[in-house]
This record gives structure tokens, sequence and C-alpha cells, in this order.
């Protein structure tokens, strides 16, 4: 497949200013065949000195052009005496045999004629003549700065639609589609093999790329090509990767590009491209169209438009929908798009005929994690036997991103150590180091801030300790970590659904670092603002999202289409806000009470710990083993691994 776009590496480049050198010489050359005056010293004179010359036999010929304007050449002979010294030369020091050396202006042509005549014949004059005026040079003088505009301005619009993707976005080409063709034999080398977890999204993308290498088999069974597919999923989890491994597997064009190279600042050119790809894509059939981030020209029609006139991205949408599915439509031209906004697209591009298919790409669970590091680990230089099934485990929620971003912080974090190697401990910090940020040892703290923190963080320890459902703790530090001065590490237990219990043990753990302040100090800090930020949410959300609150009941004002942001209404009435918001209070002062009496029941083992804490400021699951003794209810699926 030959890729369009792609520049020829034999194009000769000819450098503007060559050219510009180019056109003086040959203006130069012309003027100097012609006899023009560009190289030459051409003298005014007098018709009194001239007819001293005359006298004397020092003129050779003489030229008279329009009967008015007289051109004088001296001879050989009298160009060697010094009173001609100053034409003897022309301009670049060469002797100026040719001429013309004079140039005067004649009175009455036939008085001068007859002087010319009588010159001949006395033998003082070889020859002359009369000639109209027609001097190329000067004619291409006074043309030259028309011929150097006109020259430029082509130049310019030559470059200006020169160039670019398709000649998107230059100056005549601004209508033409953005999208880059992709040669599958030099340009994609991702191919499905590449493309780790996902198991479910590769068989579907993998059974289109199949139709399009051998349509008969479905063909055969009155099966239709799918018109497009959906890539949906939080960002980082695969979804222009997959697209990626289409355009290596499927052998056919593959025109990639942006949901925002459509749109633009002039009216129809967003359709006009939309146009100008399907022809490109229906031309080179069968062929595929990845749009990524379809969502930034997808989004509903008709919401928040607050413009009142013509809508270039509703147009540049409706030209979309006509293009999937329309009168003439090509069915074999699939559309693959991706986002992580498909509540905003408009259902009209949602429905079947025009994408067929939504492909969910959801985070990866444990066993898709442990083939992804397989995948990073691949070209990093690591030490032998490395668990991967305990890196997947102490990455929960991480997306492919994160993954691969932990792979390589491993590898740096290895390399400021000096390492020869990446070990299991270097990748524990590029986890920390992503999820907390950058260590600060030398941020300045008093000891009775340290005292507060270690007992803040030491509370968090002991109460999810104490709790069946909280999170089984992994380490506790008190060391200074991006905005945190503090950090609890936890390894939360993958959940396909939650219990309101286990909910409420989480924020019971959250509480846990101011309950411990209270119970301590008797006095409370501003150091639990991301805890009472966390809890906050997890009771809105109970209350109003999952309809887990006996007064409010099954309900919930949660809206999956996220029209709802649009509205400055809420859903409900005042006298229900009023009930939610004493709900959500309710909640959390319920389980800040339940922190508080827990860490009253442990408080010589809360600061046992705290003292702990202090001193070596990182503790681990086996230092609150040997303060609480073991903890009965662990899951041994998702037990925490000693570091």
């Amino acid at each position: 497949m030959a890729n369009d776009n792609k520049p020829n590496p034999n194009k000769i480049k000819i450098s503007p200013w060559l050219m510009y050198g180019l056109i003086i010489l040959i203006f130069l050359g012309i003027s100097y065949a012609t006899g023009g005056s560009s190289f030459q010293e051409v003298a005014k004179t007098s018709s009194s000195k001239f007819n001293t010359y005359l006298e004397n036999g020092d003129v050779q010929k003489v030229i008279v052009y329009n009967k008015t304007e007289a051109e004088v050449y001296l001879t050989k002979e009298a160009l060697a005496k010094p009173m001609y010294k100053g034409v003897a030369k022309d301009l670049l020091n060469r002797p100026n045999i040719k001429g013309p050396h004079y140039v005067f202006d004649i009175g009455n042509d036939e008085i001068f004629q007859k002087k010319l005549e009588t010159a001949v014949a006395e033998g003082k004059l070889k020859d002359y003549n009369f000639l109209p005026k027609n001097n190329w040079s000067d004619i291409l003088i006074s043309l030259l700065p028309i011929l150097i505009i006109v020259g430029l301005w082509i130049f310019i619009m030559r470059r200006m639609s020169g160039g670019g993707a398709g000649g998107g976005g230059q100056i005549f080409n601004i209508g033409k589609s953005k999208a880059k063709l992709f040669d599958e034999k030099t340009d994609i080398t991702t191919t499905f093999k590449d493309v780790a977890g996902l198991e479910g999204a590769k068989e579907e993308i993998q059974e289109i790329v199949e139709f399009l290498k051998n349509p008969e088999k479905y063909t055969n069974l009155g099966g239709k090509i799918p018109k497009g597919a959906l890539l949906v999923g939080p960002p980082g989890t695969g979804k222009t990767l997959l697209a990626k491994a289409v355009a290596g597997e499927a052998k056919v064009p593959f025109f990639s590009l942006s949901g925002s190279d459509f749109v633009e600042m002039f009216v129809g050119v967003g359709a006009s491209r939309v146009r100008d790809l399907f022809k490109q894509a229906k031309e080179k059939s069968p062929a595929i169209i990845f749009i990524d981030e379809i969502d930034a020209v997808g989004r509903a029609r008709g919401k928040n438009n607050f413009s009142g006139g013509n809508d270039e991205r509703e147009n540049t949408l409706n030209q979309l929908l006509t293009e999937m599915d329309g009168f003439g439509t090509n069915s074999n031209v699939i559309v693959l798009a991706a986002t992580n906004r498909a509540d905003v697209l408009d259902k009209a591009l949602m429905r079947a005929g025009r994408f067929d298919r939504q492909i969910f790409v959801d985070l990866p669970d444990i066993r898709e994690r442990k083939e992804i590091f397989e995948v990073h680990l691949t070209p990093l230089k690591k030490v032998e036997n490395l668990d991967t099934d305990f890196l997947a485990k102490q990455t929960p929620g991480f997306s492919g991103a994160d993954i691969a971003n932990v792979c390589n912080e491993a590898a740096l974090i290895a390399a400021r150590n000096n390492k020869t190697a990446v070990d299991k401990q270097d990748f524990l910090d590029a986890v920390d180091r992503i999820v907390g940020g950058l260590e600060k040892k030398n941020k300045i703290v008093t000891p009775d801030e340290k005292k507060a923190i270690a007992i803040h963080e030491a509370g968090h320890a002991t109460v999810s300790w104490m709790l069946e459902h909280a999170a089984p703790l992994v380490k506790v530090t008190i060391v200074p970590r991006g905005q945190s001065l503090g950090a609890a590490w936890y390894l939360p237990e993958e959940r396909l659904i939650v219990r309101p219990d286990q909910m409420l043990d989480e924020m019971c753990a959250t509480m846990g670092g101011r309950a411990a302040e209270k119970v301590t100090f008797n006095r409370i800090s501003t150091g639990a603002l991301s805890d009472l930020e966390k809890v906050t949410k997890q009771a809105r959300a109970m209350v109003t999202i999952y309809g887990l609150n006996d007064k409010i009941g099954n309900v919930t004002y949660y809206d999956s289409s996220g029209q709802s942001e649009y509205n400055f209404s809420k859903p409900y009435s005042e006298d229900t806000a009023m009930i939610i918001d004493k709900e959500i209070s309710s909640l959390i002062e319920s389980q800040y009470e339940r922190a508080i009496q827990i860490l009253e029941e442990n408080k010589d083992k809360l600061n046992q710990l705290a003292d702990i804490l202090i001193e070596k400021e990182v503790i681990f699951k086996d230092d609150l083993e040997a303060i609480f003794g073991k903890r009965n209810f662990d899951k041994n699926l998702q037990e925490a691994t000693d570091l």
C-alpha cells in the first residue's frame, strides 16, 4: 500500500534565495548581451564637445536613436589618449572597447545628419546610423519590480498550499482532510501481540479485521460488515493502542486523525474535511478510519449552544452522520473511534448502523495487569525471577499507561541509585512516587508537628487494622511526600460490588486520623483535609447515587447521560436537599465517633505505634502484627506482602 502523503526523499529542494539569484543573473546576462549600460560607463557629453571629437578623428561610429539621442563610439586609438581616460574602462575595470562611450541629445536631426555625411566624406567618421529606440535592457528594468512581486506572490502561495497532511491547514487546502494514511509495511509495527489484557475488546476488534481480510467467511452466512466500532473507557486503558494494532494487522489503508482536526475557525471547513476524508477512504476501500477523541466533534447537538448562530461543530457532526449512514454510503469503509466521554456523544451517532458496536475498554484486573507488566518489563534490565504477580497486586486501579509509567520510573530510580538491574524495591518506590509524589526528606518539620503527624497516621493504621472490611495495610510513613505530610498505604480488595458495611468501614478508617488527634491531644488540626474530602464524597455517593440511605430510600440523582451538568436546578426539592445534607453529616459523624471509640479502647497501642513511627519514620505490616497481633479477617487473595 503506497502512502500518498509520504514525502519523496529523492525530490530536489530548491532554496528560494537560489531562485532570486538566478533571476538577477539572467537579467544581468540579458542586459550585457543586448549592449545595455549595466556594465558600461556611458558619459554625458555636449554637441560642441562632440564636434571637437569629430574634428580630431577620434569618433568611429555614431548611432542616433529616434532622431533625438546620439551614442558615440570612439576608436581604439582615441581610447588610449588621456582625455578619454574616464570612459576607457567599464565598471568591472575592463577595457571599454565595445562602447558606447558618450551619449548626448541632438538638436535638428537634418542638420546633424548633414554634419555626419560631411565627416564621412572627409574620412573623419567611418559610419553612422539612424535607428528607432528598442533597448531591451530598459524594458526589463521597468518590468523587473513587477516580475519580482509576481514571482514572490506565486512562491508564497505555493508554500501555503503545499505540505502538511493532505494539504490540510493550508490556505488553499483548508477544506482537505488532515487524516494521516499509514503504511502497514513501514509506519505501523504494533500488532495484537503487543496489546496485553483487553481480551474481550481484542476479540471484537479482531473480528472486524478478519472481516476485511476474509469477508466471504461472514457474507456466505448473510452477515454484513459493521459500519463502525466505538472504543469507550477511562484514560490510559489502551484505546489508541488497540487502534494502532488494527492498523498493523488489517493490511488495508488506515486513516488516522483526531476529532479536533475537523474543528477550524472558518465556517464549513469541518464538514468539508469530513467529505474529503470519506472520499479518500472510499477511493482506497476497503479501508479503516480511526477518529481519536471523537467527543471533540460528536457532542450532543443543541446542548449548551448560546451562540444563536451557525454552529460549525454541529454542521461537522451532521456531515459525519450522513457519511457514516446515508444515501450513497460505501459499506467497505469502517469507522473506529475512541473516547472517554461517551455520555456526551450525540444519540444519532451512537445508534446501530453508525457505531454498531460499543466496546468498553475497562481498567485491567489483577491478571491483566500481570500481562501488561510482562510486556513493559521486556526492554528493561531487571533482576532474575522478578515476581510479576506481586507487582500486579501492588497496583490496584492502575491503567495500562500507569503501569508503563511505573516500569519507566523504576528504571530511572535504579539508574539514580547506580544499580545494574531493576529490582523489586525499585518498583515499589516507583509506585510510591507515582501515587504519593516525590519524597521531601529535607522538609522542615518541628517535633510537635512530627508527633501530631505520627499520631494521625497511626490512627489510620489502628482503625483499619481493627475493621473487617477496611483495606489491608501495607506501610505507614511520616516522610513528607508530594503535598502530604504523611501517608498510609493500603492494598484494597478489588470488588465488583460494594455493600454499605464495607463503605462504612472504609469511612471509619479514613476518619481514624482526625479521631486519633482528638483522643491523644483533645484537639484537631487541618491535616485531615484530604480525609474529609474523601469521606464527604463517599457519604454523598451513598445518599444521592447508590440509594444506600434509609431516609432517602431507593432513589438516585445520578445522571448517566452527563446532561445534568448543563442544568442550573437540582433534581430534588429544597426539603429533600435538607434531608440529604443531614444524612451526609450524620453518616460522617457516626463513623467519626466509631473511630474515636476504637482508638479509646486501643489508646496504649496507638501511642506505642506512634512512637515506633517517630523513631523509624516508616513502619510495615510486621510492626502492626507485633503490637496488635494477627489480623483474623485478612483476605488471602489480596493479603499485603512484606516489603
